[in-house]
């Protein structure tokens, strides 16, 4: 079954570009695109598309906010978001990470990353482009006044610390097994603890979250 994306970007030669790029793809089809972040809220709400693939600076309502309202944490039913962007330097990015996106892509990072990234949000499986998440969360991060630290419900284990840094830098879950020596199935339920101790949605908000207590410094 088809990977169902939703594009969307105010420059209607990215957007095609996009499409024709997605569509290609054996497993993936895009259902609809749009020009400003106000129609991808609506298109995305209409579509329920398995990926919205949102620029992060739109006229009207940009990509942060189009995120907020399609995966925020009031949302009920989140979908699953991809911002994309020019530069990796962007702090709008960290912005639409902390809004309830799962990655983030650059515009120039090629079809077959592209296509990773669809399949990754979709997954809810790793960050997207980590080597340049994991600088842009670690700039944002040591740009900031400290911020008040939310505590984890539970102390992690020795195990869960060494699984949060795995994820903060990016790696998939077959990654993690092979880096830790444990099976996938151990990957996840150590994952699955960590999002319950940290009230975090997502593997993103498991990496923020390292980067804004320090754990991790690029």
């Amino acid at each position: 079954m088809s990977i169902r994306v939703l594009v969307a970007d105010d420059q209607e030669i990215v957007r095609t570009g996009l499409s024709m790029i997605l569509d290609a793809q054996p497993d993936i089809e895009v259902v609809g695109v749009a020009a400003d972040g106000r129609e991808a809220v609506r298109l995305a709400l209409a579509l329920r598309p398995d990926v919205c693939l949102l620029d992060i600076r739109m006229p009207g309502i940009d990509g942060i906010e189009a995120t907020r309202r399609l995966a925020g944490p009031t949302v009920d039913a989140p979908l699953a978001i991809v911002v994309i962007t020019t530069f990796d330097h962007d702090d709008y990015v960290y912005g639409a990470l902390k809004a309830g996106a799962r990655g983030f892509l650059l515009k120039d990072a090629g079809p077959d990353l592209l296509a990773q990234a669809i399949r990754a949000a979709a997954k809810g499986d790793a960050l997207v482009a980590p080597s340049v998440t994991a600088r842009l969360l670690s700039a944002f991060a040591a740009s900031q006044p400290t911020p008040q630290r939310t505590q984890p419900s539970d102390a992690l284990t020795a195990r869960e610390e060494e699984v949060l840094l795995t994820v903060a830098r990016g790696r998939t879950n077959a990654e993690i097994a092979d880096e830790l020596q444990i099976s996938l199935s151990t990957v996840k339920a150590h994952i699955a603890s960590l999002m319950t101790k940290l009230g975090a949605r997502n593997r993103v908000e498991i990496a923020i979250w390292a980067y804004e207590t320090g754990r991790v410094r690029g």
